[in-house]
């Protein structure tokens, strides 16, 4: 059976999928995105993905060609016609072509909607075993983080940075040498005194679902939160780090720029947390 997305309306093979060439999502990165993961054939927090898809479009100023609730239909749709038990679903909105290339919002445009799934190991993952591996790079992103658009390029260039330098993720740091963010995903220290620090929400970052979940479920088991930022030198110094994203859920950092944090293997609260969200993931309501 082929892989099957949709594109405006219509679901048809992968391969066939296509939009027009004056989309202003491939001329002008003019659109914005989602991810959401699927355990068990269940899209995982999909409510709070699609509030923030619908934050994107509003400060963008495009308008969703289906409600939202549709939207989620589609969502589900996708995992079952791919026969999705774990894995992604992505979906893409544009403002849609125009008969032109013109930088001012096109008069009259239908915006342009398309989703795939995508399946992946994500419960069961080497990496949640193993750790990741760290590098930090200039945050060289416009200054809207928050929104989460498709122009990804300083993501693009950070990842494959941190990918030749043998690493799996990189962390971006801005101009006050803070940590903002992963290229994708949320960025977190844990202190020898076993606060779990990350950076507050604005628009230097983008507000993370999953990093909101893994938030209320540490709250839930009495362990100390600070909001604020960090230096580099501070996560170098920390107890432990993870990270977390939609695609790998929580991640535990075994060393930065080369160097080991804590013991240089899986801590054991990154370990806790992922235990936690997945139990919360695969048991709807568990949050209570």
């Amino acid at each position: 059976m082929p892989d099957i997305a949709y594109v405006n309306g219509a679901y048809l093979p992968l391969a066939e999928a296509r939009v027009s060439i004056l989309d202003r999502g491939f001329l002008f990165a003019d659109g914005v995105y989602e991810v959401a993961a699927v355990i068990g054939g269940r899209l995982i927090d999909n409510e709070a993905h699609l509030s923030r898809l619908a934050n994107s479009l509003r400060e963008l100023g495009i308008e969703s060609p289906l409600p939202m609730q549709k939207i989620a239909d589609v969502e589900a749709e996708l995992v079952a016609r791919n026969g999705v038990n774990e894995g992604l679903i992505y979906l893409q909105i544009t403002r849609g072509a125009a008969g032109d290339r013109d930088f001012a919002f096109p008069a009259g445009t239908t915006p342009t909607l398309v989703a795939f799934a995508q399946k992946k190991i994500i419960v069961a993952s080497s990496a949640a075993e193993t750790g990741v591996k760290v590098l930090t790079v200039p945050d060289l992103r416009w200054a809207r983080r928050d929104i989460k658009t498709i122009a990804l390029l300083a993501q693009v260039l950070a990842k494959q940075a941190a990918l030749d330098a043998g690493c799996q993720e990189a962390w971006m740091v801005d101009q006050n040498g803070l940590v903002t963010e992963g290229s994708s995903s949320t960025a977190f220290i844990i202190t020898k005194a076993n606060a779990i620090v990350t950076r507050p929400n604005s628009v230097a970052i983008l507000p993370g679902c999953t990093r909101k979940a893994v938030q209320s479920l540490a709250a839930r088991e009495g362990l100390t939160i600070e909001e604020r930022g960090f230096s580099v030198a501070e996560a170098y110094d920390a107890k432990e780090a993870f990270l977390t994203s939609a695609s790998n859920l929580v991640l535990p950092v075994v060393s930065i720029d080369g160097r080991p944090i804590g013991s240089g293997a899986p801590g054991a609260n990154s370990r806790l947390l992922r235990t936690l969200y997945i139990e919360w993931a695969t048991n709807p309501g568990a949050m209570g």
